[in-house]
């Protein structure tokens, strides 16, 4: 575990630093990128991807659908990753939130540092590093730190805020552009209200 906690804080210690340094890297990154073209295969992937999470209204989404479709986007995802074929900031904040509806920790924490490299390029991608993270935190049954993840026990059972450890404070989680402790918690009960 020991390591685990060591990469992370070293994983937020390069986010934070990209946040920081967001707004002079930009303008540096923007300029060099001029020539360089989106991935339009992964735009397509990702608005699939979204598109697939947006259901007409009334409707749920089948999750029957999506879980096959999903794979197929995570794969090819990871192949173009593999390729080199990410170039620009949208293409890897593209890539990593198809990566962060994984199941898998390891696709989590990928997804992360490629939010890490989007920042670095220009994009944005606050919200998605910090909720990868609490994602893959999650899955290894660690506490997330940011406090954008929530659970249920089963259908028709409540989300519950998954359990958030000390030490972010609302002030970096403005900055990484996810709501405040409060907020969360907030949005808990607004979820529950019906239940």
């Amino acid at each position: 575990m020991n390591r685990t906690i060591k990469v992370l804080l070293i994983l937020n210690l390069l986010l934070l630093t990209g946040v920081l340094l967001r707004s002079s890297l930009a303008s540096r990154s923007v300029a060099a990128q001029s020539s360089v073209k989106d991935n339009q295969k992964l735009s397509r992937l990702m608005e699939e991807d979204q598109t697939d999470r947006t259901p007409p209204t009334g409707k749920s989404i089948d999750w029957k659908l999506v879980a096959p479709r999903d794979e197929a986007r995570l794969k090819r995802t990871k192949e173009l990753y593999s390729q080199g074929q990410l170039q620009t900031g949208n293409d890897f904040s593209n890539a990593a939130l198809i990566l962060q509806h994984s199941d898998k920790a390891e696709d989590y924490l990928l997804a992360h540092e490629l939010c890490i490299v989007a920042i670095s390029k220009g994009a944005s991608g606050e919200s998605l590093a910090a909720a990868s993270e609490d994602r893959f935190l999650m899955n290894i049954g660690r506490p997330q730190r940011f406090g954008t993840q929530y659970k249920s026990t089963g259908p028709n059972q409540p989300y519950r805020l998954y359990p958030v450890e000390p030490g972010v404070t609302d002030q970096v989680r403005r900055l990484l552009m996810v709501p405040s402790l409060a907020e969360a918690k907030a949005q808990e009960a607004k979820w529950n209200k019906n239940q």
